[in-house]
């Protein structure tokens, strides 16, 4: 009886073999520090829930170094994060036609990308003036 072995397809690097799929992962990979960066917040939500004795810790705590430069690393994966995501953006949404002429992709990648900058100043201003 002839007895033949399944065919198995190698996984080990798959990606690398591919620009797009390079790309693809390390914009999954920056996920990870959107996750990280929403749990410091609710460590920060669930410390002002504590108290003000809590919350003045948790905002000495974020002037260790240490949270600095992971605050510094979170800004950069961050912004390459929303960069990709508003990057795909024209590839997964319907064409959008204005005046019978279909939108060129780099048109709607800088809308929204000005519309994520627009609301990011808007809430520093926010910010801002509420601190003052």
């Amino acid at each position: 009886m002839n007895k033949r072995r399944p065919y198995v397809r190698p996984m080990d690097g798959w990606w690398r073999k591919n620009p797009f799929f390079v790309e693809y992962m390390i914009h999954e990979g920056t996920a990870l520090f959107v996750a990280a960066y929403a749990g410091v917040l609710l460590a920060g939500l669930f410390r002002l829930s504590q108290g003000e004795a809590a919350w003045n810790a948790w905002l000495a705590a974020l002037k260790n170094p240490w949270y600095i430069a992971f605050h510094l690393a979170a800004l950069v994966a961050l912004s390459y994060h929303s960069y990709t995501w508003f990057k795909i953006m024209p590839r997964t949404m319907p064409p959008l036609v204005v005046g019978g002429e279909r939108l060129p992709g780099w048109v709607i990648t800088a809308g929204g990308l000005g519309a994520a900058a627009a609301a990011c100043l808007g809430l520093l201003a926010l910010v801002w003036g509420m601190a003052r």
